[in-house]
């Protein structure tokens, strides 16, 4: 399962409702950011997520809205000194920025805590066992953006009745037949996986895109996917000053959600300029099952 908060919800300028862009992600005991706002350590503290166990940051890219909330954070893991090293992936660019500013704060290779950088490129970025995270590259502007995949795996679950029919006990055997490996049973007989496991189920894929000014391209990394996290800074009626600025608009994410089969769109890096019916509105007539996020709210996948 995937749980994730969203932190900060507005796009480059915020409001009293809505903090710079960050979102924290829990999968399988680990924690990690995407994105760091400014403000983005007293959002974690507001939403009682914490500190702990927090250890790597992913960019989408280098826009100061989307960093500037690192050196605080840095600062904080610092004095509490209860950090181990944090790892920051991002693009080379996105990278080079964050060093400079860490670097004029405090010195080069002198930040509060113990940074590791890790430069994106298209493809794995991280495997963690029970879910594996891979970026693949989006267009804004002139950045090097990335976006993120998440994914589990689906698992087969032993099957009771298919069990007892066979006459396998309880214990170790079950665990054996479980870990995809025969087993032989008392009567002597061979009792193979195939013959006791269901089909796959409860693999789940959970896709963050940041700013992103088309989506072209982009079909083969989202399809399928339980949820879609992307930007809508615009209402189509402002079309073409979402192509000035690099953005979509709530329309363009909708249908790209639609023709992608995703189950689930949450629209954030959400324009003061908008009411959120006004959001809700356009994104749904498109592709229903829209939500529009908010500082704080959380979702499972």
């Amino acid at each position: 399962m995937f749980a994730l908060t969203f932190l900060g919800t507005s796009a480059s300028v915020p409001s009293a409702e809505r903090n710079h862009p960050a979102l924290l992600l829990e999968a399988a005991g680990q924690r990690m950011l995407i994105d760091c706002g400014e403000g983005t350590q007293r959002q974690l503290l507001r939403s009682g997520a914490g500190f702990r166990r927090l250890d790597r940051i992913l960019l989408t890219h280098g826009h100061l809205d989307h960093v500037l909330g690192i050196p605080g954070l840095f600062s904080t893991l610092g004095l509490r000194q209860t950090s181990d090293a944090m790892t920051i992936h991002g693009g080379p660019k996105t990278l080079d920025l964050v060093i400079n500013m860490l670097a004029g704060l405090w010195g080069a290779g002198r930040a509060p805590i113990s940074v590791q950088f890790a430069p994106l490129s298209e493809g794995q970025v991280v495997d963690a066992g029970d879910f594996a995270i891979d970026c693949f590259p989006v267009r804004h502007r002139d950045t090097d953006s990335f976006g993120f995949s998440f994914q589990s795996p689906a698992r087969r679950h032993l099957l009771p009745d298919r069990l007892s029919a066979l006459g396998v006990p309880d214990g170790p055997l079950r665990g054996e037949l479980a870990a995809g490996r025969a087993i032989t049973i008392e009567d002597g007989r061979t009792i193979h996986p195939e013959d006791v496991l269901g089909p796959p189920s409860g693999g789940k894929k959970l896709v963050v895109i940041g700013d992103t000014e088309t989506t072209e391209g982009l079909s083969k990394h989202i399809a399928g996917a339980d949820l879609l996290v992307i930007e809508a800074t615009f209402l189509d009626r402002d079309a073409s000053m979402a192509r000035d600025y690099g953005h979509l608009t709530a329309a363009e994410a909708a249908r790209f959600a639609a023709v992608t089969n995703v189950q689930q769109l949450m629209l954030t890096h959400l324009s003061g300029r908008y009411e959120n019916d006004e959001i809700q509105a356009e994104a749904a007539k498109i592709f229903p099952n829209v939500r529009i996020a908010a500082d704080f709210d959380r979702i499972a996948v």
